[in-house]
């Protein structure tokens, strides 16, 4: 737990650390419980521990942190459902705790669906990637790390 002024105390130093060294156009992956987090890891990005925190919870706590990238589409991106649950138009209620506080820190894009093999190759090329004790299906989501205008800078 990182105690510090302004700091939630959901963050961790390993993250907190991470969150700073990451630039612009950096992707940051909050993987659910069941992502390969530790194999995906051994090709590159940084694995960071999150056990027991779900990403709802993470995620309001980051973008209190991190800027989105405003120069792409869609700074936030979900796996999409494979053939089957889409098939049986299994609901992802996750996905709309996402939306609102996305939104909330400023951002009305829509959620990007990446493809599940996809997913997995862009989350080698991502910074860091956070293992969390996220329990709903497909709630693994990437951000887009973006810039702060000097001006808003302290």
């Amino acid at each position: 737990m990182v105690v510090l002024k302004g700091i939630p105390s959901v963050i961790s130093p390993d993250l907190l650390y991470v969150l700073a060294k990451m630039g612009h156009g950096d992707e940051l992956v909050l993987a659910d419980a069941n992502f390969p987090t530790s194999s995906i890891c051994t090709s590159g990005p940084k694995e960071i521990r999150a056990d027991g925190l779900g990403i709802p919870q993470l995620l309001e706590a980051i973008l209190k942190l991190l800027p989105l990238d405003t120069y792409v589409p869609s700074p936030a991106a979900v796996m999409d459902l494979v053939v089957s649950d889409k098939l049986r138009c299994l609901a992802v209620p996750v996905w709309e705790k996402y939306t609102q506080l996305l939104s909330l820190a400023g951002s009305e894009s829509s959620l990007e669906k990446v493809e599940r093999f996809a997913f997995y190759e862009r989350a080698k090329r991502a910074y860091a990637v956070v293992a969390t004790g996220e329990t709903a299906l497909y709630g693994n989501l990437i951000l887009k790390k973006g810039v702060i205008p000097a001006e808003l800078l302290q």
